[in-house]
């Protein structure tokens, strides 16, 4: 496994981030069932989030990166170089305490195609360090562009000059309003592959009341959108009980978790909102109704800047933070 002391020494051609590919061969389990002994391994649910602000990296990722006095690239490829230290500092200091790690696509995106090169190198070096990876990137489009978008994170792209490997990611995040058939690409492609999805059910932002609390004849959005979710998952459900089409539900929504879950019995569920938008654990226990790997909670800010709050160091302060949270996880589920 690379270090991260070795990212100030990767090479840089026409602005893009050089990276190790990392491959699998993992398809032959279902990624509920991968998912929840990776669970059971680990002992945690905590997904650590990777939102990597270049205006608020931690100091030592500038330090391996160059500094900000570096100019002997351009600035997109100086700051994807600084991004990528700073994400394997976090996976380093806090990815012992978590089963999973969950990139934000568009914190890596604005930076271009080093910008993606970046997200390339993280997600091989979180899974040399043994974490699940799931791509925020809240995809959705017609048949043809989903199928694009799953090549892209998941598959391969034929080419004239050659096959094109995507990401390789374990799991993506994506959009069901355009409907199901929207999802079949993404749903295929991954399954090909060992990996899942995790379909937006009941987002953790204030403004996603404005929508999927809206009623409708026989329920909500929301809860339209959970009975095609699990319609979609029913023929992925392995051994463990658990589906590989899962949910994000958001942790700022506890009221809603009751009914997620009768509505999606075996759906995996991805609750981001813990810590800076202000969602609870112990408010999440019905998302463990099928087991301890029925919720997976994820955590960004309140991991990666837990320093600012104890001014201690970037990192002691972001391993302590991590395993707190993956201890308040763990005493939930001993509960449930």
């Amino acid at each position: 496994m690379t270090t991260v002391a070795e990212v100030a020494g990767n090479g840089l051609s026409d602005g893009v981030v050089t990276y190790d590919r990392v491959e699998t061969s993992e398809s032959a389990v279902s990624f509920g069932d991968r998912l929840a002994e990776r669970v059971s391994r680990r002992e945690s649910q905590l997904v650590l989030g990777l939102d990597p602000d270049p205006s608020r990296l931690w100091p030592h990722a500038l330090e391996l990166a160059g500094g900000v006095d570096d100019r002997s690239a351009p600035p997109a490829a100086l700051a994807a170089r600084a991004v990528t230290a700073h994400c394997r500092l976090l996976i380093d200091a806090a990815g012992e305490q978590c089963v999973a790690v969950k990139p934000q696509v568009a914190w890596f995106e604005r930076l271009g195609a080093a910008g993606w090169a970046s997200l390339a190198e993280v997600v091989a070096y979180a899974r040399e360090a043994g974490l699940i990876v799931i791509a925020d990137a809240k995809r959705g489009d017609v048949d043809v562009s989903a199928a694009a978008y799953a090549q892209a994170f998941f598959g391969q792209t034929e080419t004239p000059y050659g096959v094109v490997e995507g990401l390789g990611v374990d799991a993506l995040t994506v959009s069901p309003w355009l409907g199901a058939d929207s999802l079949e690409p993404f749903m295929k492609a991954a399954r090909g592959r060992g990996a899942g999805l995790f379909v937006l059910a009941r987002n953790s932002n204030p403004g996603a009341a404005d929508l999927q609390d809206r009623e409708l004849a026989g329920g909500t959005v929301s809860e339209a959108a959970a009975a095609m979710i699990a319609k979609l998952g029913a023929d992925g459900i392995g051994e463990s009980g658990l589906s590989d089409i899962g949910a994000v539900v958001g942790a700022t929504a506890p009221h809603q978790l009751a009914n997620m879950r009768a509505a999606m019995p075996n759906a995996i569920f991805l609750l981001p909102g813990v810590g800076a938008q202000g969602g609870q654990i112990e408010a999440l226990a019905p998302a463990f109704e099928p087991g301890p790997a029925g919720g997976l909670v994820s955590v960004s800010r309140a991991i990666a800047y837990a320093h600012t709050a104890d001014g201690g160091d970037p990192a002691d302060s972001a391993r302590r933070e991590a395993a707190r949270l993956r201890d308040s996880v763990n005493r939930l589920v001993s509960r449930c």
